[in-house]
C-alpha cells in the first residue's frame, strides 16, 4: 500500500503542468579550463577572436511561400527563407572543434543531414529573410560560444590553486 502512494507523487523536478514538454539541454559549465585540450581551446578562443558577422558563411537559402497575413502579396510570392548550414563545410574552413559539438547539441541542428538550419518569414522580401537567417544564426555561434568554451583562467587563479 506504501509503495503504492509513493508512485502517485511526482519525482524532484518534475511538474505536472509542465509534463512532455520541458526538454534538457545539458551544456558545459565547468569552473576551469583543465579538463578541456588546450590546443581546442587557443583554436576557439582565436577564433572568436577575429568573428564578426562579415565573417559568417553565408549558408545556402531556399524559399517556400510564407504564411500569415499579407493578403494576396502571401499567396504569389516565395519570401519564406531557409537556410542551411553544411557542419562538414564549416569543419572544413578552420571552424573549432568545440563550436562544432557545440553546434551539433543545438536545437537547431539536423542529424540526418548533418547541417544547421533557420527560418525567417518575418519581411515581405527574400532577401531580408535571409539576412535574417544569417543573424540569427551569428547570433547563436556567439551564445555557443559562451556556453561552451571556458574563458582563460587569470594567472592570480593558477598561484591561489597551485598554492593549494
Amino acid at each position: 500500500m506504501f509503495q503504492r502512494s509513493l508512485r502517485l507523487l511526482p519525482r524532484p523536478g518534475f511538474s505536472l503542468s509542465l509534463a512532455g514538454r520541458v526538454s534538457y539541454r545539458p551544456y558545459q559549465k565547468n569552473a576551469s579550463d583543465a579538463v578541456f585540450d588546450q590546443d581546442d581551446l587557443e583554436e576557439a578562443r582565436s577564433w572568436y577572436a577575429s568573428f564578426r558577422l562579415s565573417s559568417v558563411p553565408k549558408g545556402d537559402s531556399s524559399f517556400s511561400r510564407s504564411s500569415g497575413p499579407g493578403g494576396q502579396h502571401v499567396n504569389t510570392t516565395e519570401s519564406k527563407a531557409t537556410t542551411f548550414w553544411s557542419l562538414e563545410k564549416l569543419a572544413k574552413n578552420n571552424f573549432p572543434k568545440l563550436m562544432l559539438k557545440g553546434l551539433r547539441a543545438s536545437n537547431h541542428y539536423n542529424h540526418r543531414s548533418d547541417t544547421i538550419s533557420f527560418q525567417a518569414q518575418t519581411h515581405r522580401n527574400r532577401s531580408a529573410n535571409a539576412e535574417e537567417n544569417h543573424n540569427k544564426f551569428f547570433e547563436e555561434l556567439k551564445k555557443l560560444y559562451r556556453e561552451h568554451v571556458p574563458g582563460e583562467t587569470s594567472e592570480k587563479k593558477l598561484k591561489k590553486h597551485e598554492a593549494l
